[in-house]
């Protein structure tokens, strides 16, 4: 693919991601008592716009209450607030009729400088990203790539992590992804757009501009299409396609069904990794970061890792938001979603996600998934 057809991509796809964020935020009037359920706007269009105005202290009211709500509060935000697809044979039927096609690209989110922290951050050494080598291990069967199609029928991608699911032990059906990387999935108009492939390219199939012939050949694992997702309401309602205090809260969880298998997600990979909210940065050793980067110099179809021998370095653009943690790390647009891992007790957890980055600096940050992050959690798994 050009460049010039590349950028035409990324102009499009942003173009689209920030309609979604101006109508997601147009429904973002809220009730005196911030109320989970979001309230239909009062406000009237203007005559030069079709779109309702939106009244930013009602919208900063609201997300000042999320740190207070109760369980019962993040439970009716999850119910109320995530989306769910179509009929099941629809999707299935979309999926079979599409040909696994390579390569597919990414899309990177990159920061806001002009935020005071980051303006004043030391950032840690550029760490090169390394493919890893085919066949992949066992162990990286949990990791995988997500493609979507979004409203312009574009291929686009980025990475996903098998995540432990407490009420069912050893059959998660839950992958971890941000809620940057879903923007294209929300610009479509059916969920259907989504596609988790655990250990993608694990035989190298698609590797060096070979053309896969079915879908088994890149998704050994099989397919596995989104039931359920849900978003901070941090993001939902200041969310944008470039770095921003909403990308303290960028993180999702997605429920899966098979479209090949009767197995649950965990026992057709093998295992899963469990969340680790609420780690001290000071508990956090070696991590690693991985994903399926896909633009220029990388084409999405490997597997690649960063392995960080530094601490990470924390910084903010809200700083009464848990903080946004940087890793050293040259992976592109579509690793964003790919997981962040190290060890507590000699097994390995995720601790958060690839959300934004500078590939030219070469550094990536993902959020801190703190007390807020695990009441999403909790809500969504025990609905």
């Amino acid at each position: 693919m050009t460049d010039q057809r590349r950028i035409a991509r990324r102009t499009r796809n942003a173009a689209a991601a920030a309609l979604v964020t101006v109508l997601a935020v147009s429904t973002a009037a809220c009730s005196k008592s911030a109320d989970p359920s979001p309230a239909a706007s009062s406000a009237q269009p203007s005559s030069t716009s079709s779109k309702p105005s939106v009244d930013i202290a009602d919208v900063q009211k609201f997300l000042a209450e999320v740190p207070n709500w109760g369980a019962d509060d993040w439970k009716k935000w999850a119910s109320q607030n995530g989306f769910k697809p179509e009929d099941f044979a629809t999707i299935k039927h979309f999926w079979d009729q599409e040909k696994p096609v390579a390569p597919r690209g990414g899309t990177s989110v990159t920061p806001e400088k002009q935020a005071p922290s980051l303006q004043k951050v030391v950032l840690p050494p550029s760490v090169p990203a390394k493919a890893v080598p085919h066949p992949y291990s066992p162990d990286t069967a949990l990791l995988g790539r997500i493609i979507l199609k979004n409203a312009e029928g574009e291929d686009h991608s980025c990475s996903g992590t098998v995540v432990t699911d407490p009420q069912h032990p050893g059959k998660s059906n839950l992958v971890g992804r941000p809620r940057t990387a879903c923007t294209a999935a929300r610009a479509a108009t059916t969920t259907s757009s989504s596609m988790f492939l655990p250990g993608y390219n694990r035989s190298g199939a698609s590797s060096h501009g070979k053309q896969p012939e079915d879908w088994q050949d890149i998704a050994p694992l099989g397919r596995w299409v989104a039931q359920n997702m849900v978003v901070p309401p941090q993001w939902t309602r200041e969310g944008l396609h470039v770095g921003n205090q909403a990308s303290q809260f960028d993180f999702a969880i997605v429920r899966v069904a098979p479209l090949d298998d009767t197995r649950s997600l965990e026992e057709a990979v093998g295992g899963s990794v469990p969340i680790a909210f609420n780690l001290k940065q000071a508990d956090i050793a070696a991590p690693k970061a991985y994903g399926y980067p896909a633009d220029s110099p990388f084409d999405g179809e490997e597997l690649e890792h960063c392995d960080s021998n530094t601490a990470l370095v924390p910084f903010t653009y809200n700083p009464s938001r848990p903080p946004m943690l940087i890793m050293g790390c040259t992976m592109t647009g579509g690793s964003s979603g790919g997981g962040w891992l190290t060890k507590q007790g000699g097994k390995a957890v995720l601790f958060s996600n690839v959300s934004i980055g500078d590939p030219v600096s070469g550094w990536q940050a993902g959020p801190t998934l703190g007390p807020e992050a695990k009441n999403l959690f909790d809500a969504f798994v025990s609905g």
